[in-house]
């Protein structure tokens, strides 16, 4: 069965890239905290720029479920959640240090 178009735009990402689909999830939760913290122009200590990445991970993973469940008919639940976990990582950690003011002292 023929990818869907949002399973084609990863394909060719990762192909450009040249990045693992991990090293792909890494880089995309920082980079969306990064961003979200200078759009919203919140601290990385705020809730926010967190909050924004979980919603762009659990709204990519649910794209993907619907792909799987459309090409394969079956929904992958290990590999989504593997994936939101890949993605929440960092931007989690960065705002537990922040929290902690172990990172960007004010």
């Amino acid at each position: 069965m023929e990818p869907t178009h949002f399973q084609a735009i990863k394909a060719a990402i990762l192909g450009f890239t040249e990045l693992g689909r991990d090293a792909l999830h890494v880089y995309a939760g920082l980079a969306t905290l990064f961003l979200s913290a200078l759009v919203l122009r919140r601290p990385l200590r705020s809730r926010l720029p967190w909050l924004f990445v979980l919603g762009v991970a659990v709204a990519a993973e649910l794209l993907d479920l619907y792909d799987d469940s459309v090409t394969t008919g079956q929904p992958r639940w290990g590999a989504s959640a593997h994936d939101i976990l890949n993605t929440l990582f960092w931007p989690t950690a960065i705002l537990l240090l922040a929290w902690r003011r172990l990172l960007f002292r004010e």
